[in-house]
């Protein structure tokens, strides 16, 4: 934090004495890092660092700016430094920029590439919006099955500098097809006569242009990769993904997942950045789905106005049940969404998850039923509060816990499937959801249990 204070200071006094070339030597010398924290430190200058930084390193940064801040400091520089940034930018970092902003400024700022560029970019912005075709960029480079490692090494010299990567190369047949992939290593280590088919192992994994970028997310993480190929239906290879724009792509996902969870929907700018109205609209809607969800618990209530009007204790001993109920279902909740994201678990798995949930929802239940006993039976120790039926009271507790608790593990873990099934995403069956749905039908399971018990004794 200090050098960070420092640097911000020397900075100031650079650009109060208009020494720019004293700036411009400063900000080279810096890690990309430290520059993109100092353009979140000093915005209005943002412009003005990436105008006089030499290209690479301006686009490097540029690259690592969260999208709000890309679109600011690209409308604030010049005609021949956007030109610059936007044809030097990765394909791939391209079409994630280009893709955010609205369709007259694409159009503007599409002009501004080569011509060559610009085809590239049409072609990736082509696919849909959350597509692996999105992220692939057509840096790569490609070897044939005939060619000797000594070829190898002389064409990884003469193209490697314009590849996203040579950490991987790709072998493709004479129409372009994908063969294999070899990384750079078994390269290294091989003899130089040797020939790139006595390499290939059929170990290949890639992705499909039109597979969603989730899907791809997994796919890394269950392969450890650093690149994977792209490829079209007939197995064409179109591009490569590569992991730092994988770990942006988990980013987003996770961030959005936890604001659905709190019952939001997902913010599409940092939280500063976005509006009180846009706040307003993005909560606004599930709490108003909340609200009448707690509006059919008030009519549950009022469906049974006359046991509480009976029987008190059923009234006081109310919050227990519900609130175990929805903590029971907000965890199942969480722990299914959660191994959805990370591929332990896919919609066919839904009969075993369901088998689960109902034993350990049963063993939960009964836990809790037990406990719930032993406090009344406790109260009616000290206190003689409950009367001569303080068992009977115990007993629909402890039958109500383990039927709530039983109903909301069950309802928390399926609602994630139900949405899948529905081409939804599964993050919207967040926690207050699954607790106000489970509270309305908990209180039916309650007054119900309790109606069967106590009627003719105390209702």
């Amino acid at each position: 934090m200090e050098d960070l204070e420092m640097q911000v200071t020397f900075i100031e006094q650079f650009i109060a004495d208009n020494n720019l070339v004293e700036l411009e030597s400063f900000l080279n010398e810096l890690n990309i890092s430290d520059v993109e924290e100092l353009i979140d430190e000093l915005p209005e200058h943002a412009a003005l660092f990436l105008e006089i930084l030499n290209l690479k390193r301006a686009v490097n940064v540029f690259r690592i700016l969260d999208f709000p801040t890309q679109e600011r400091v690209f409308k604030k520089l010049s005609g021949a430094k956007t030109r610059e940034i936007l044809n030097e930018l990765p394909p791939d970092d391209r079409t994630s920029f280009l893709g955010e902003l609205k369709g007259d400024v694409v159009k503007r700022l599409i002009i501004l590439l080569s011509p060559e560029e610009r085809k590239e970019a049409l072609s990736l912005l082509g696919y849909p919006e959350d597509s692996v075709g999105r992220l692939m960029t057509p840096d790569y480079i490609t070897v044939k099955e005939h060619w000797t490692i000594t070829r190898i090494l002389d064409h990884i010299r003469r193209y490697g500098s314009a590849s996203e990567t040579i950490d991987v190369l790709y072998v493709i047949d004479s129409n372009g097809k994908l063969i294999d992939d070899i990384r750079i290593k078994d390269i290294l280590l091989a003899a130089p006569e040797t020939q790139v088919g006595e390499l290939i192992d059929n170990r290949l994994i890639s992705l499909n242009a039109n597979d969603p970028q989730e899907e791809a997310v997994t796919i890394f993480r269950m392969n450890n990769r650093v690149a994977l190929p792209v490829v079209d239906e007939q197995g064409i290879m179109l591009g490569i993904v590569t992991i730092d724009d994988i770990l942006w792509v988990a980013n987003e996902e996770y961030t959005e997942d936890m604001q659905r969870f709190g019952g939001t929907e997902a913010l599409d700018e940092p939280y500063l950045d976005v509006s009180i109205w846009h706040l307003v609209k993005k909560r606004g809607g599930w709490l108003i789905v909340l609200f009448l969800g707690q509006l059919l618990t008030a009519t549950v209530i009022g469906e049974f106005e006359d046991q509480l009007s009976q029987a008190v204790y059923l009234m006081i001993l109310m919050p227990l049940i519900m609130s175990s109920g929805g903590n029971s279902g907000s965890q199942s909740s969480t722990l299914i969404i959660q191994a959805m994201a990370m591929g332990e678990v896919t919609i066919s798995d839904w009969w075993r998850v369901m088998k689960r949930e109902i034993v350990t929802g049963f063993l939960l239940g009964l836990i809790l039923g037990t406990l719930g006993f032993i406090r009344v039976a406790g109260w009616e120790l000290f206190t003689d509060y409950y009367g001569e039926y303080w068992a009977l009271i115990g007993l629909v507790v402890s039958l109500s816990l383990v039927g709530v608790v039983m109903w909301g593990s069950l309802t928390g873990s399926m609602l994630p499937f139900l949405l899948k099934r529905l081409g939804a995403d599964p993050a919207s069956s967040s926690a207050p959801f699954v607790s106000t749905l489970v509270d309305v039908t908990g209180l039916i399971i309650y007054f119900t249990i309790a109606t069967l018990i106590l009627k003719g004794i105390l209702l």
